[in-house]
């Protein structure tokens, strides 16, 4: 008799997401990060956007007049307590919808799992390619990104340079033994070729080269209007310092690797641009009323993880409320739901293509001097797919 209760209960609690065992009118959503740990930075901030959400939507009433039930896991930015704090939450917790994890390895870690337990994941930040595809090359049906992945920055980078810079020759300087380099370079040649550009040079390097003179006179020989830089900041301020030095005068361009000049460089980075998530100091209304809201909530600036941490949970929301509306309310509608999300988030408007990759616009941010004449950030504009 119990058993039978229990499944009667079960069917009518058509709202998995609140797991069988307790009442329906919440719905649990989990969340995976390293809040400790080497990028604990990281993984805070994209918990406080997090957080933010739920507290906005629950203060608001919830999704459907059920409240969300946040459950948050430290995975310390270690793939290995990735997957047990998975298993806890879905084992434990009876949770259908997670948010996370952060870093594409911790991420890659549980992605398998939730396809095959039919676990609906959204990672905010984790960019490597290959976070929503099996080892077998197809698409996970159950994992989802809010972030835009690495390559496509470079799409970004060239759209920028030809349309907005106005740019016709670019020369690139990449390390060819760093896949992050690589992907932004083969699409900004990829895209800035198809508007009508010339790629005058396209010089590489090794992962740890600290000399880069060599190339950089073969690229001032090729006098390009714009060169492409796709690496992390500590090696871009070397390259920039170097191009700056032998007299290369024309503007910088990069992906999101180069957070981190401002407290790393100085003038030789200045007429640099580069590929981001989000800017906090965006016009667009969307975006000033997050910043707004979250500095009130924490007073911090917030960042790119903050962001997508924020967005993730609202593409949640809106997904559900989508599959409630057709009275069937599971992880598979909610997927469903998912895949034909349309809509306008802090990070830009969204859409998925079919391997679950958003389809989104980028901002470009501009290295300025401040008023205190420091190194800083602006937004210059956004760039659409």
């Amino acid at each position: 008799m119990k058993i039978l209760k229990l499944l009667a209960a079960c069917a009518a609690a058509a709202l998995v997401f609140s797991g069988c065992s307790e009442k329906s009118d919440v719905i649990k959503i989990g969340s995976i990060g390293p809040l400790s740990g080497p990028v604990a930075v990281y993984g805070s901030d994209c918990k406080n956007g997090i957080e933010l959400a739920v507290s906005e939507i629950n203060a608001a009433g919830g999704i459907n007049g059920k409240q969300i039930k946040l459950i948050v896991e430290d995975d310390e930015g270690d793939s290995v307590k990735s997957q047990n704090a998975y298993r806890k939450l879905v084992t434990s917790d009876k949770v259908k919808f997670i948010v996370g994890s952060l870093t594409s390895g911790c991420t890659q870690a549980i992605t398998s799992l939730a396809e095959a337990q039919g676990t609906v994941l959204i990672a905010p930040a984790a960019t490597a390619e290959s976070i929503t595809m099996s080892e077998k090359g197809t698409p996970f049906r159950y994992v989802f990104r809010a972030c835009f992945i690495d390559p496509f920055q470079g799409t970004v980078g060239a759209k920028f340079a030809s349309e907005n810079l106005g740019s016709k020759k670019a020369a690139i300087l990449y390390d060819i033994g760093n896949d992050y380099s690589v992907g932004l370079q083969e699409n900004f040649v990829k895209t800035f070729e198809a508007a009508g550009g010339t790629i005058v040079a396209k010089e590489s390097y090794n992962t740890g080269d600290k000399d880069f003179n060599a190339q950089i006179t073969k690229i001032k020989n090729a006098n390009p209007d714009v060169v492409y830089l796709p690496d992390y900041y500590g090696t871009v301020a070397l390259i920039a310092n170097q191009l700056r030095a032998q007299g290369v005068k024309v503007p910088f361009v990069g992906g999101d690797g180069w957070d981190g000049l401002t407290e790393n460089a100085g003038d030789e980075v200045l007429n640099g641009f580069y590929s981001n998530h989000y800017a906090a100091d965006s016009t667009d209304p969307a975006v000033q009323k997050f910043v707004a809201t979250y500095k009130e909530k924490y007073t911090l600036t917030p960042t790119a993880f903050a962001a997508l941490g924020y967005d993730a949970v609202y593409m949640f929301k809106d997904a559900i409320e989508v599959a409630a509306k057709k009275g069937d309310v599971t992880a598979d509608s909610v997927r469903d739901a998912l895949e034909a999300t349309d809509g306008t988030y802090v990070t830009g408007h969204l859409t998925f293509n079919e391997k679950h990759n958003p389809v989104k616009s980028a901002v470009i941010v501009e290295l300025i001097k401040n008023a205190a004449g420091k190194l800083d950030t602006v937004y210059k504009t956004t760039v659409n797919p």
